[in-house]
């Protein structure tokens, strides 16, 4: 449970650090999982595995087979959406107690459904950054805007290897267009003109211990630079909706395919299972197809 103090500072700052919510042997176990699902060997898929930087995750393309290590390409983000629907440890995490009774107070709510989950993997030496942006215009097919991210690193999350930068404040300040990021440097490019009066962009490093846990806003600005170091840098992101958001398509999402209800109507089904209704909600495998 959250404290009144940390529901007030997220409520400010548009983001908190909570400190450790996954053992060491779970994290083992995620770490695990992951490599399952990106070497193929699991039996359902993922939605969605991809360089998020665009072009080939490793430097031989599409190669199979385990008679050499795969090589990475030169620049790349791994990007696994709904990895849950593919590996038993993911499904049972988007499920834990402790997490989603934090995530039900940040969002104020009796019922919890998840929206999607997706793995962020910065490779060694060839992970590149995550430009800044907001999580909400990027779903264009639900309302409000009201959604909370639950942020987990397998691995140590540090300046040194490409953790989150966050923007105090920014969850309060709407929809902003244009947001972009520099060649050089990290300060994120914005456009003063769409601030209320008297804000303040100050970026600032969130880092993350492996295990632990930081919430953010779906309207918090936040990115993330490269990763230089010799340590990977794996999280992951389970985005948690209230159980009033709903179904209004303004644009296109990978999870389109997925819905099974009209406009306008409570975004449910079996791929947005519910994990929170009025405490916490066992895991119960479901029938995907």
């Amino acid at each position: 449970m959250l404290t009144e103090s940390q529901i007030r500072e997220f409520n400010e700052r548009g983001f908190i650090n909570v400190g450790r919510v996954l053992t060491d042997e779970q994290v083992e176990g995620l770490r695990e999982g992951l490599d399952r699902v990106m070497a193929g060997k699991t039996e359902r898929k993922p939605e969605l595995l991809r360089n998020l930087a665009g072009g080939d995750i490793y430097a031989d393309g599409d190669a199979q087979g385990d008679a050499a290590p795969r090589v990475f390409a030169n620049a790349v983000v791994i990007q696994i959406v709904n990895i849950w629907e593919a590996e038993e440890r993911y499904f049972h995490h988007i499920y834990n107690p402790l997490i989603t009774t934090m995530a039900a107070q940040l969002c104020g709510a009796e019922v919890l459904r998840v929206w999607h989950d997706q793995i962020q993997y910065k490779p060694p030496g060839v992970g590149t950054y995550t430009g800044w942006h907001q999580d909400y215009p990027a779903w264009p097919i639900l309302e409000p805007a009201d959604l909370v991210t639950a942020w987990i690193p397998l691995d140590d999350a540090t300046v040194e290897n490409g953790c989150l930068w966050m923007v105090p404040g920014s969850h309060r300040w709407g929809i902003h267009k244009g947001l972009r990021t520099p060649e050089e440097g990290f300060d994120p490019i914005y456009d003063p003109a769409q601030l209320p009066a008297g804000a303040r962009v100050v970026a600032e490093p969130l880092e993350v211990k492996a295990g632990h846990c930081e919430f953010h806003h779906c309207l918090t600005w936040h990115g993330s630079p490269k990763n230089p170091s010799p340590h990977p840098r794996r999280a992951i992101a389970v985005h948690y909706m209230p159980g009033h958001t709903r179904f209004v398509p303004r644009g296109r999402h990978p999870m389109d395919v997925r819905v099974e209800v009209a406009p306008g109507e409570i975004l449910a089904g079996k791929y947005f299972p519910v994990v929170w209704d009025k405490g916490p909600v066992a895991p119960e495998r479901l029938a995907l197809t």
